[in-house]
């Protein structure tokens, strides 16, 4: 909604105002607004588009979730190098159903802005190795399988990762 400086600005103003209500021996006002500044700087850690991307995804709602990202303009400009990593991230999901092709480019764009969790992480080394598996490399998709049973600490993805390490026995 806002770029990522406006956001620390409206969060120093609301902070600059709450010190100008501690003067005027509003304490309670001022509380309040001290309180309040924790939205914009978490928003500046956290795109709000994305996070509501992330929501719409948890639904199975790829066009609802489409649509969310479709609100962010500029990625480069706009988003955190971590936030651009998710963007790319959740695109890489949404693109994985249909072209595996973009969905390879940007699962790779978000592996070099990196990803905050290592589950996230995995899932898109698990991703990268099924295309790498399709198109017959063998040996970076074992690679990536590696790298994704090392990111996967709660063994959540043992089955999927499993089930492409028999499928690549057969190629």
């Amino acid at each position: 909604m806002f770029h990522k400086n406006i956001k620390i600005i409206i969060a120093g103003l609301i902070v600059a105002t709450a010190i100008c209500q501690f003067t005027e021996s509003n304490i309670g006002n001022g509380i309040f607004l001290i309180i309040l500044t924790v939205i914009p700087i978490f928003l500046y850690f956290k795109n709000e588009f994305i996070l509501l991307a992330f929501l719409k995804l948890r639904k199975q709602d790829f066009p609802g979730a489409q649509k969310w990202l479709a609100y962010i303009k500029n990625p480069e400009a706009s988003l955190v190098r971590k936030q651009q990593g998710y963007f790319n991230y959740l695109h890489g999901i949404m693109l994985s159903q249909t072209n595996i092709n973009q969905a390879e480019k940007y699962f790779k764009k978000a592996i070099e802005l990196g990803l905050s969790m290592d589950m996230d992480l995995a899932v898109a080394k698990l991703n990268l190795a099924g295309v790498a598996m399709s198109r017959r490399r063998k040996l970076e998709a074992t690679n990536l399988l590696n790298e994704a049973k090392k990111l996967d600490k709660q063994n959540m993805l043992a089955d999927q990762i499993k089930m492409m390490k028999d499928q690549m026995k057969k190629i």
